[in-house]
């Protein structure tokens, strides 16, 4: 899976935000977030497509808080984080993007990143317009987590201090910064300052590993007196890709989770590699179609093939019909009227009911002393019949196609209707 990393560059000022000229990103594209494929600067929109987009945070544009976690429910949990925050925090609460380190819980000591909001949200309101949305956002630097059962006092070994210098505007160098991080905190200060030579020794005497861009090697070396390693800013970026660290949180968390997902996989069978089976799908789509339309015309073939058989053997058998509108109701109206012309009894009629209910009456029992007939329906009175012999005048009426149904204390007996209605 592709993965691009975009590498912010610091905000010049607080007002960032709002400057006026585009600054081109450095960007690296990995396969795995371990191995670099490539490498460059370019606008947003030139920026290569990858299966994921992680944007990494410089060091200088985050501020660490350690306090108590709130103990409040989700939806309250911002609103709760910046109470506590409230004295600490340099800027208004609606211009603070607060995110909460991987684990949490409630009551205990959280580490909490600070970063100015409308400059943050400017820079990811133009990723996306390019197109790159964030999947994630993580710091360049960022305080130790220790694992769960260690303490500070057992973590000697896990500070580190990076050299890095910052360009100015003609592309010189502008500052060199040093960016310490340890289970206790992370901070970037200038080594011109007095603080940075203060904590030197401190972290010094806890075995921190000193390092430093390309750029900033020599100025480290010599305002540390020793040799550092040098590491580039492409390495330090795909660690902090390799960090549990995510800071889309709160509102700035997706919403839509499945409809990103959704988009991303339009994107990717949009792309060139998938041509082909955009071709081949749009292929077996029309196919189906024409499947589907040349199996209802032969239907509707069939079906007007087997009307006109039903109409011309109902003109053949009964030549005085001129209109046809129904030939199965029509042959079977003129079929009755030549039987009833020709005085032949059809299974609506009184004699056929009559025989039926006479060859099935149960063995034993009186004939009854009342019928009712109805055009296709004899009724007989049900008093005076067991279950029983009800039940074996039904099994015996049934072989000869008739049914028995109970109504009102009657039995009715007529016809099974066949019909593929019921």
């Amino acid at each position: 899976m592709a993965l691009l990393v975009i590498l912010l560059p610091p905000p010049l000022r607080a007002d960032a935000a709002l400057a006026a000229e585009p600054v081109p990103l450095t960007w690296l594209l990995s396969p795995d977030g371990l191995a670099l494929t490539r490498q460059g600067e370019c606008a947003p929109a030139l920026c290569p497509k990858a299966d994921s987009v992680v944007v990494v945070l410089p060091a200088s544009s985050v501020a660490w808080h350690h306090p108590n976690a709130p103990r409040a429910p989700a939806n309250r949990l911002r609103a709760a984080l910046g109470g506590v925050l409230e004295e600490q925090l340099l800027a208004d609460d609606e211009q603070v993007h607060l995110a909460l380190a991987p684990r949490v819980q409630p009551g205990a000591p959280v580490w909490v990143a600070a970063v100015h909001k409308p400059w943050l949200m400017a820079q990811l309101a133009a990723l996306a317009a390019a197109g790159l949305v964030a999947d994630r956002l993580v710091p360049a630097l960022a305080p130790v987590l220790l694992p769960e059962g260690a303490s500070v006092e057992t973590s000697t070994g896990t500070a580190t201090a990076h050299f890095f210098s910052t360009a100015a505007a003609d592309g010189a160098v502008d500052a060199d910064w040093l960016a310490l991080s340890d289970a206790e905190g992370a901070l970037c200060l200038p080594l011109a300052g007095a603080l940075a030579r203060t904590l030197q020794a401190r972290w010094s005497a806890r075995g921190a590993s000193f390092s430093a861009t390309p750029a900033a090697a020599a100025a480290a070396e010599r305002w540390l007196g020793a040799p550092v390693a040098v590491r580039s800013a492409a390495e330090l970026a795909l660690a902090a890709v390799r960090s549990p660290w995510n800071l889309l949180q709160f509102d700035l968390a997706p919403q839509h989770r499945s409809s990103l997902a959704l988009g991303k996989l339009g994107r990717q069978l949009l792309s060139p590699a998938w041509a082909p089976a955009r071709w081949g799908l749009a292929a077996l789509v029309v196919l189906q179609l024409l499947g589907l339309n040349v199996m209802a015309w032969q239907q509707q073939h069939a079906l007007t093939e087997k009307r006109s058989a039903m109409e011309a053997l109902l003109r053949s058998s009964h030549p005085q019909v001129r209109a046809v509108l129904d030939a199965p109701l029509q042959m079977q109206r003129e079929t009755a009227a030549l039987r009833v012309a020709a005085g032949v009894p059809g299974d609506e009629d009184f004699e056929p009911l009559l025989a039926a209910a006479a060859a099935a009456w149960p063995d034993g029992q009186p004939p009854p002393a009342q019928l009712r007939f109805e055009t296709g329906r004899l009724s007989l009175p049900a008093v005076g019949l067991p279950p029983a012999q009800t039940e074996q005048l039904r099994a015996r009426l049934q072989p000869a196609g008739w049914a028995l149904d109970n109504s009102e204390d009657r039995l009715v007996i007529h016809r099974i209707d066949l019909s593929p209605n019921r």
